[in-house]
């Protein structure tokens, strides 16, 4: 039977026959989705139609309107009947007849009904008090009767929306967060409601009524399409259960899932789960628009600039290399060239994370459009970007889903699409397992002070459960893709070993703390035995939290926690060994040497500029050789002040510092004095790097007092205040007294800052101890830095110095 004859049948035969054609055209297979949608509410229409002829016959000035879903031609099998009797209120015993010929047939029914008999005054001013009436008549569609009616009614209510846009919007986004605070995210939830949880039809709903104020516009791709998705699943719901219910329950998914002619009940989440990542990403771009048009109404554009501190609007404030700031958005800079700049996604995503701002949306689709991949092994400032954003704390999370939209993420991980909108059928987990790592990760930035490698840690944060994508054991098939990755990131091999080792053996601590009996010696071996070192069992440890915290309030305690902590300091107990001494002096190169001497020589600073394209030592060389940054060489005559000098005069020329040696270079017989040698990888923060020439001279002045670095970084700061976004965890300043026989090593673990450095130094400097030997690593946003430090004389500290040291140190830090 076609849909003509359908609606030919409910015509003709009253009610019975309209839900005899009812219940042919929703069980017809070969009819589903929004074919099947449309034809349901033309049937509906029919009869409604036949309906209100008969009813309203010698009646003028009537018409029967259709809103909300009904309004949009959106009927789903269960789906209640929206429904306005509009009159003109000339003949009001008529109009009360006519609706009592409409509702009863439909009651009689047993369908759900909405519905309500007003004025075309009554309809705009009940509008203007209840939102939830306005929204349902922005999809108002004339059914039967007076069309002038409807269609003048349809003008005013979209007249006033747009009027009234300004405030109502507010109201309007304040109801959808209040919703997403009571229903949840549904991108996340095992038992979703498809219509009132956050991301689903409710919130595309509103998005068409966003676009409807002509104040702003959703982002269009993909989300017609998911909201589909959505529909499709809710009458398939519809039909499986018999009722119109909105929530997927977990005893209904299979039978859903076959309904659709799915796979199984995780491929129905899957799907629902992605439609509802794009609808929520598209309502959070929505309302930033909304929040900045409405700003930008609200105050005139000079006297916004007053306000906010003399910035004028649209002025662009730069970030990283070709990404700025613009509008409280990060994009990216006129001279950015994506098909040039394989980093740039990373690089823009790490600045914006860092800077608390959202990545704006056409800043995400050009990248997506026209960037090229990344090369393999990756360059190290993609690695070191990457890092950067994992380490951002909560910021990371909408950055991350930003790329993730756009593909990107895979693009950068292609072992991420099986993990992706992957749900986890276990109610201890919150979140699928791609958002779980993300939350691992943001956890783990919390932890980044207890740890030497801040960078292992959020690599192995990411990368723990990314083996849930295949069968078998996940920690097993994750140590695999995880050696993979690491080493494809650009890893070394011992780095690559210990990430595979902790997501092998990420469940081990909990596990064995919690199930087995810490004082066997057996027990304790064979965790020592798997972990291999202190370093690793260091990450291990942080590891172990961060996950349990990212995985719901039920997979951590403090009972637990302490559990942990004592297998930890068994195990420790086991793997400890003699404490390191200074690492040894490697014998100068040529050009350190010839520096050196002419340094001696002139009694002034010598330095040189290179290309690094050689990897660190200690690390193997993998395929063709990748650009490290630049070197910077520097001999300067043994003399107080020369580190934060040096480190000063970086920060003033925007050079962030990479990785950073300091050393005493013994002269060769017959040469006199000594030389302090500095052997540091910089790179610019954005632009070109400064001339050799201007740094020497910067440097001279800087060390013999006639340069105010401490003035100059502040007054830059005053004028150009560098916005952070990021809540970083507090400095971590510590004594290591046995480390070293001949000076007292002081660590610091820090988030990395423009002028870190300098302050670290020119706090050694006041505390009148001199710096023996540095040794710094910046890892993405994490500094971890070692001074090797002594008193005047050259010996090590004593105890309770050496603590007032640390002391004031991490004083300055927190200042």
């Amino acid at each position: 039977m076609t849909g003509t004859d359908v609606q030919k049948e409910a015509e003709d035969s009253g009610p019975s026959g309209y839900a005899a054609a009812r219940l042919r055209l929703l069980t017809e297979e070969a009819r589903s989705g929004p074919p099947r949608r449309a034809a349901l509410a033309d049937l509906t229409d029919e009869w409604l139609t036949g309906l209100f002829a008969a009813g309203a016959e010698g009646l003028r000035g009537a018409s029967l309107v259709a809103v909300g879903g009904y309004g949009r031609g959106e009927l789903s099998p269960r789906s209640d009947l929206d429904l306005l009797l509009l009159h003109d209120g000339a003949d009001t015993k008529a109009v009360a007849a006519l609706a009592d010929r409409l509702w009863y047939p439909v009651w009689d029914l047993g369908l759900d009904l909405d519905h309500s008999v007003r004025t075309p005054a009554e309809a705009r001013k009940t509008a203007g008090e209840d939102l939830k009436v306005q929204l349902g008549l922005l999809d108002a569609r004339h059914i039967a009767g007076d069309l002038g009616l409807t269609a003048s009614l349809r003008t005013a209510v979209l007249a006033d929306w747009r009027n009234q846009a300004p405030k109502r919007l507010p109201e309007l986004q304040e109801l959808c967060a209040e919703r997403a605070d009571r229903q949840g995210e549904l991108q996340y939830l095992l038992e979703p409601d498809l219509k009132e949880a956050r991301g689903g039809l409710r919130d595309a709903t509103a998005l068409r009524a966003v676009a409807a104020s002509w104040l702003a516009d959703a982002p269009r791709e993909g989300l017609a399409d998911a909201r589909r998705r959505l529909l499709d699943v809710r009458d398939a719901l519809h039909l499986t259960t018999g009722r119109a219910t909105d929530r997927l329950a977990l005893q209904e998914q299979d039978q859903v899932a076959a309904e659709l002619g799915l796979l199984d009940a995780d491929t129905l989440l899957r799907q629902v789960y992605e439609a509802a990542r794009l609808v929520s990403y598209a309502s959070d771009v929505t309302w930033r628009e909304v929040g900045r048009v409405l700003r930008s109404r609200a105050v005139r554009p000079r006297l916004r600039a007053m306000l906010g501190g003399g910035k004028p609007a649209g002025e662009r404030s730069p970030l990283a290399e070709g990404v700025v700031e613009q509008d409280g958005e990060v994009v990216l800079a006129r001279a950015a060239r994506p098909e040039r700049d394989p980093v740039l996604p990373l690089r823009a995503a790490a600045a914006a994370a860092q800077a608390g701002l959202p990545l704006s949306l056409h800043a995400v689709r050009r990248l997506a459009a026209t960037v090229r991949p990344v090369p393999t092994p990756w360059p190290a400032e993609a690695r070191e970007q990457l890092v950067t954003l994992l380490g951002s704390g909560r910021p990371t999370i909408e950055v991350w889903e930003a790329l993730e939209v756009e593909g990107l993420i895979t693009r950068l991980l292609p072992d991420w699409e099986r993990v992706r909108c992957r749900p986890q059928r276990n109610a201890v987990h919150l979140w699928t397992v791609d958002r779980h790592l993300i939350e691992t990760a943001v956890r783990a930035s919390e932890f980044t002070r207890r740890v030497s490698r801040p960078d292992l840690l959020l690599v192995a944060a990411l990368l723990h459960d990314i083996g849930k994508g295949w069968p078998g054991d996940h920690s097993v098939a994750g140590e695999i893709i995880a050696k993979d990755v690491a080493a494809r990131i650009g890893f070394d091999r011992h780095d690559v070993t210990v990430v595979a080792t902790l997501v092998r053996h990420h469940l081990l601590l909990i596990d064995t703390a919690t199930r087995r009996d810490l004082e066997d010696p057996a027990t304790v071996g064979s965790v020592a035995e798997a972990v291999g070192s202190q370093g690793t069992l260091e990450l291990l440890h942080a590891l172990t939290e961060a996950d349990a915290l990212a995985t719901g309030p039920a997979a951590w305690s403090s009972w637990r926690g302490s559990l942990v902590a004592d297998l930890v300091k068994r195990v420790s107990a086991v793997l400890a060994g003699d404490a390191p001494d200074d690492p040894e002096e490697a014998a100068p190169t040529a050009e350190q040497e010839r520096l050196a001497l002419e340094a001696a020589a002139t009694g002034s600073p010598v330095l040189s500029l290179r290309a690094q394209t050689e990897p660190p030592a200690g690390q193997e060389p993998s395929g063709d050789p990748e650009p490290l940054g630049v070197e910077l060489l520097i001999a300067v005559p043994d003399q107080p002040g020369v580190l934060p000098a040096v480190a000063g005069v970086l920060a003033m020329h925007r050079l962030t510092v990479r990785t950073a040696e300091l050393r005493s270079l013994h002269l060769p017989d017959g040469v006199d004095g000594s030389v302090l040698l500095l052997d540091w990888r910089v790179a610019a923060e954005y632009g070109s790097l400064p001339q050799a020439a201007r740094l020497r001279s910067d440097l001279v002045r800087a060390l013999d007092g006639s340069l105010d670095i401490a003035g100059r970084l502040a007054e830059r700061d005053a004028a150009y205040p560098r916005r952070r976004g990021v809540v970083a965890p507090a400095a971590r300043v510590s004594v290591h007294p046995a480390a070293s026989r001949l000076a007292t090593v002081i660590e610091v673990r820090s988030q990395d800052a423009p002028g870190l450095l300098f302050r670290i130094g020119r706090a050694l400097e006041d505390a009148s101890v001199r710096v023996r030997s540095a040794h710094v690593s910046t890892l993405g946003a994490n500094a971890v830095d070692a001074f090797y430090v002594t008193g005047p004389e050259g010996a090590p500290l004593p105890g309770d110095e050496a603590a007032s040291v640390a002391r004031k140190l991490q004083e300055t830090l927190r200042g």
